[in-house]
């Protein structure tokens, strides 16, 4: 069978890989986990060291001359905002014999509308019985400055009313004077203005009973208003649970911490650009994902997990280094630990086919400082290494890390595995890491990822098509000078083959391994 290969272009990378972000997000969860139980403790520590004030509350009814069934609560806001004057608190402090000042006491209450008719009043105080006192004093100065607003209304209304029908009654007397005294002489025209005295003299006396019933009807409905106007629910203290409020408000700092956290993480995770993700390390990396370790096992079945996976790297590698006449190198990014483990590990396993030495490139010379075990190989730094035997095997380890020499890494190995953290170099640093590896005609063998995310179920292999491949990536260029590769100095020309690891590819979206 024919496959047919074409190639296309590249699709356009997303603003914002919401996968990727999500994965970012989870393995920073010691991050929001943290700020979330920051916000619990912050919350029952400010409900312990902070407690409420004592309290009072009371509720007054409050009935209104233009009350309406369909009214929104304008009334009754209207009166909250009174509430809130100084001249209502400074009636109340006056009926207290308090000195405070009414500005003072108007930030220590307030006022809510329940219904359109009812006013729930919150006073603070010194006390429970001080709070109290408050309230009372301040729903009976609100009571009496409402009820005598409703009276002057109602007084102002009757008096305007009365005075419209006294005036009536000055025109009333003239013109019944006028009737009384009868015109000088008689005829056609004098009738006519007799009975037009008699009409004005009936809608005036209409008029004046009028406007006396509805005098009499504003002094009757007032005080229906004055009695239903009262405190309906006495002043109380009221009682505040240490333990409620403490989870009450550790509740709430939990949410507010996990949310900052949580927002903390995803903007850090896309300033920071670091991926995690195994198709973007082996994008960005130029090379495929080969093979993984977990990071910080707990668990005894989680750390058999790591350790059987440990050794079929280990096999894995050694199968590559013997297959191949030129030396290998562990480059490491953000794991020189596991680096180092992983290089020793290889040199115990190579170590009975003929003598191996560990050439340490890693800053500091993290292995030539540990203390030997014995069967450990011998580990040497570079200088020492350029001075050995050219018939022992050499494994290199070193770093890609920022700082990195990279003009010493050709001697550290010809061919290199890159043993990288996800989430630990930025993708700007993981291409700087491939350019100079392609620069120093070093090809990278494959990636080893230590701690990926265990949900991660992208595809670390690349799929080289036509004019994708980078010249050089896999063999050095012919006629260039090189350090000694193998054990025998046998010839570079031939062609080496790939590990089977490195070649097997997975049909689906799982992880290749």
């Amino acid at each position: 069978m024919t496959v047919r290969t074409t190639a296309e272009p590249p699709a356009a990378a997303p603003l914002l890989d919401l996968q990727a972000l999500v994965v970012a997000v989870r393995r920073r969860r010691r991050l929001w986990c943290a700020m979330a139980l920051l916000g619990l403790l912050a919350g029952a520590a400010v409900a312990a060291l902070m407690p409420p004030p004592p309290t009072a509350v009371t509720t007054v009814l409050v009935l209104h001359q233009e009350d309406q069934p369909n009214d929104p609560g304008t009334l009754i806001r209207t009166d909250a905002a009174l509430l809130r004057t100084t001249l209502i608190a400074g009636r109340a402090l006056r009926s207290l014999g308090s000195p405070e000042k009414p500005e003072d006491f108007m930030a220590e209450y307030g006022g809510t509308g329940l219904t359109n008719n009812l006013l729930h009043i919150t006073v603070t105080g010194d006390s429970d019985a001080a709070a109290v006192a408050r309230a009372g004093a301040l729903a009976d100065a609100f009571v009496a400055d409402h009820v005598r607003r409703i009276r002057q209304a109602a007084n102002a209304e009757a008096k305007g009313l009365l005075d419209q029908r006294d005036r009536m009654r000055d025109e009333l007397a003239q013109v019944n004077k006028a009737i009384g005294d009868g015109p000088p002489q008689s005829g056609p025209q004098a009738s006519a203005a007799m009975e037009s005295l008699f009409a004005r003299r009936a809608e005036l006396t209409s008029r004046i009973t009028d406007f006396g019933r509805r005098a009499s009807e504003a002094g009757i409905g007032t005080p229906r208003i004055v009695a239903g106007t009262q405190i309906v629910d006495a002043p109380r203290a009221v009682r505040h649970s240490l333990p409620r409020t403490a989870a009450t408000n550790a509740g709430i700092g939990l949410v507010l911490g996990l949310v900052l956290g949580l927002s903390v993480a995803a903007v850090s995770t896309v300033v920071a650009d670091r991926p995690v993700l195994r198709r973007e390390i082996a994008a960005h990396l130029g090379a495929s994902v080969i093979a993984e370790l977990p990071g910080r096992p707990a668990g005894r079945w989680r750390r058999r997990r790591t350790r059987a996976a440990h050794e079929r790297l280990i096999t894995s590698l050694a199968r590559t280094v013997r297959g191949s006449d030129r030396p290998v190198s562990l480059l490491e990014l953000g794991c020189a630990r596991g680096a180092g483990a992983i290089a020793l590990d290889l040199a115990r396993a190579l170590a009975a086919e003929g003598p191996v030495v560990v050439v340490d490139g890693l800053p500091g010379g993290g292995l030539a400082g540990r203390r030997p075990k014995p069967g450990d190989p011998a580990v040497v730094s570079g200088e020492e290494a350029a001075a050995g035997s050219r018939q022992e095997r050499r494994i290199g380890v070193g770093s890609v890390a920022p700082g990195t020499a990279w003009t010493d890494l050709r001697y550290l190995g010809t061919r290199t595995v890159l043993v990288v953290r996800a989430g630990h170099g930025s993708a700007a640093w993981l291409h700087t890491v491939a350019r100079h590896l392609a620069d120093q005609r070093v090809p990278v063998i494959g990636v080893v990822l230590i701690d990926p995310d265990p949900r991660d179920r992208t595809d670390g292999a690349l799929w080289d098509g036509p004019g994708t491949a980078t010249p050089g990536r896999n063999e050095p260029p012919a006629g260039r000078n090189e350090p000694p590769a193998g054990r025998n100095g046998t010839d570079r020309g031939r062609t080496e083959r790939l590990p089977s690891w490195a070649a097997r590819v997975t049909d689906s979206d799982q992880e290749a391994r």
